[in-house]
């Protein structure tokens, strides 16, 4: 939607600044992240659901109903993280009791029963099952940064259940890459490409690199 405000615009945004501050420890761009944070907290995640609203205007007012599952359990897992860089504790343990209730929510509502992640709840209240190449791999990286946070099991179940569908259908082992999105068959959508402009080897590349980080140093 075209609106003075998005939550794809903060979200992306905020993971800017959060790797901008691990390098660089500028008290304004820490002040500005903090603010980010805290904007994200009060206006976008929804205080009764704990999902995000994806559109407003410019006086915050939800300009959309439409319920993303892949950018809630992406949000869950890059606001703790900028949270945690920050090393504000009051503000870490505000985000860590949102994003676990953020990674909840999606663990009761959005997995299908293939173990996969599906893609939105429309306005209208139709389920869009589509089954989206980075939904999956967001979903990994959030569920298994709630379990590292809870040790609860069902998130550890939900990482190992998407990893098999994701190996099985999502991932081109033929020629590489991994499929644009599935139907709610798993059957694969041949008019997508593999990479164009709204697609690169971001989300599923940085999938693997968190969880070869995270793995490795509870094994440490």
């Amino acid at each position: 939607m075209n609106t003075a405000k998005s939550m794809n615009t903060h979200l992306h945004i905020l993971e800017a600044y959060t790797n901008l501050y691990r390098v660089w420890k500028d008290e304004g761009l820490k002040s500005q992240l903090t603010e980010l944070i805290v904007v994200t907290l009060d206006h976008i995640v929804h205080p009764d659901t704990y999902q995000f609203i994806l559109f407003f205007n410019e006086q915050w007012q939800p300009a959309s109903n439409t319920i993303s599952y892949g950018h809630d359990i992406e949000g869950s897992w890059l606001l703790y993280e900028a949270a945690e860089v920050l090393q504000n504790e009051c503000l870490l343990e505000r985000v860590e009791k949102v994003s676990l209730k953020m990674a909840k929510k999606v663990l009761e509502d959005g997995i299908d029963s293939d173990g996969s992640v599906m893609n939105e709840l429309e306005d209208n209240g139709h389920l869009d099952k589509d089954r989206v190449w980075w939904v999956q791999a967001e979903s990994m990286v959030g569920f298994y940064n709630a379990f590292q946070l809870t040790k609860d099991p069902a998130y550890y179940t939900a990482v190992e259940s998407l990893w098999k569908y994701t190996t099985k259908y999502v991932i081109d082992h033929k020629n590489g890459e991994w499929y644009w999105k599935l139907d709610k068959d798993n059957h694969v959508y041949q008019d997508f490409p593999k990479v164009e402009p709204w697609k690169c080897p971001y989300h599923n590349s940085r999938f693997c690199f968190e969880m070869i980080e995270r793995i490795s140093e509870e094994q440490r």
